[in-house]
């Protein structure tokens, strides 16, 4: 099973739409996916056109011991199941602030899906902030996707997420690993776009092969800006859903496509030592 947490500490860079629609794509291609909302602001549930009302199970009952997160998913559309969050999931940074051992609650709500193989892949969409929310991610998955918008500043907010997984790798989480950055809200005609990338390009050449990042790849696919991505959360729907022929459509395919690659090339060492 593949884990990733979809991260970014600054809003509008593209995260929960990249989170939901990788996943509708991922789940497209015949793989087993759950999309774990895990950002008070609801955003992937309500683009999935599910609101967890304070009736409904959600990520927030989980981390207060109330359900398991079986208790919470349901399923959304074919081979895609969701974790649905409401603002009670505000609550949790106070609420868990002296509880032992906080930072691997959700880590140990999904150790059965892990050992029963229940998905193929669990995408978490994680909030715009490094709290405990997010620590929780990070200590939970193998992956961290970074979207990005290539802007200037966003070169210096990325190495605050750097520094945020070195960290969670050294004490928590030793398997994480940051294996891609996803460029959203991409402008080809730009010359702007292009320096971004490149200094991005130069910046992860130059890494200490120690680091988490490392050997993170900058996705091919570039996520052009979209009418249709836009639209598409008001109709509850995945862009592939709401408009397949769009451009947002055919990018996230076309990102599906990558990170599927990315099992060959995983297994082939596999393979070759067998």
């Amino acid at each position: 099973m593949r884990s990733i947490a979809v991260m970014n500490q600054k809003g509008g860079v593209g995260k929960t739409t990249s989170s939901v629609n990788l996943a509708a794509a991922l789940a497209r291609h015949g793989r087993r996916v759950c999309l774990v909302d895990l950002d008070p602001q609801a955003h992937a549930s309500l683009h999935l056109g599910v609101e967890a009302g304070p009736e409904m199970p959600s990520a927030y009952n989980v981390f207060t011991g109330q359900c398991t997160l079986d208790d919470t998913r349901q399923l959304v559309i074919d081979n895609l199941s969701l974790v649905p969050a409401n603002i009670d999931l505000a609550a949790t940074e106070l609420e868990l602030a002296g509880q032992s051992g906080r930072e691997f609650l959700l880590r140990n709500a999904m150790r059965h899906w892990k050992e029963q193989q229940r998905f193929d892949y669990v995408v978490i969409d994680c909030p715009p902030s490094l709290g405990v929310l997010t620590i929780n991610a990070l200590t939970a998955v193998n992956e961290v996707f970074i979207p990005l918008q290539p802007h200037f500043f966003a070169l210096q907010g990325l190495s605050k997420l750097f520094e945020t997984t070195a960290l969670v790798t050294r004490r928590l989480n030793r398997d994480l690993r940051v294996t891609g950055i996803m460029l959203c809200l991409y402008e080809s005609g730009t010359r702007l776009a292009a320096d971004v990338v490149e200094d991005l390009k130069l910046f992860l050449r130059s890494s200490d092969a120690e680091s988490p990042w490392s050997k993170a790849r900058i996705f091919s696919t570039k996520i052009r800006r979209n009418i249709k991505l836009a639209e598409a959360p008001g109709f509850g729907q995945s862009v592939l859903d709401y408009a397949p022929g769009s451009a947002g459509a055919v990018d996230y395919e076309a990102m599906a496509a990558e990170v599927l690659a990315m099992e060959v090339a995983a297994a082939g060492p596999l393979l070759a030592a067998a």
